[in-house]
């Protein structure tokens, strides 16, 4: 039972992500394209693919077996800089 809970909190965190970047494409074009604005939107969709191919990475680790693996360091520090860089990045883009 943990694994497919482990698995739907990896789903709504990745929609959670897509939910930021999408809006924070939104935020960048709405006054009209500006270079910072658009280098700002590249980079949230650059951290946003990071962040869903690692969710997908573990998401298929967790399917695999009853007893799935434990998170390595590596892929939890590089999830959370990308959550942490793309709230930054869609917090610039508000203010």
């Amino acid at each position: 039972m943990q694994p497919e809970r482990t698995r739907l909190a990896w789903r709504r965190t990745t929609l959670s992500a897509t939910v930021a970047a999408v809006l924070a494409v939104k935020t960048a074009l709405h006054g009209g394209p500006s270079p910072a604005g658009l280098t700002v939107c590249a980079l949230c969709c650059v951290l946003w693919l990071g962040f869903l191919l690692l969710a997908e990475v573990r998401i298929r680790r967790l399917g695999r077996s009853a007893a799935p693996p434990a998170l390595a360091p590596r892929l939890a520090a590089a999830a959370a800089v990308c959550t942490v860089a793309l709230a930054v990045c869609a917090t610039a883009l508000v203010v």
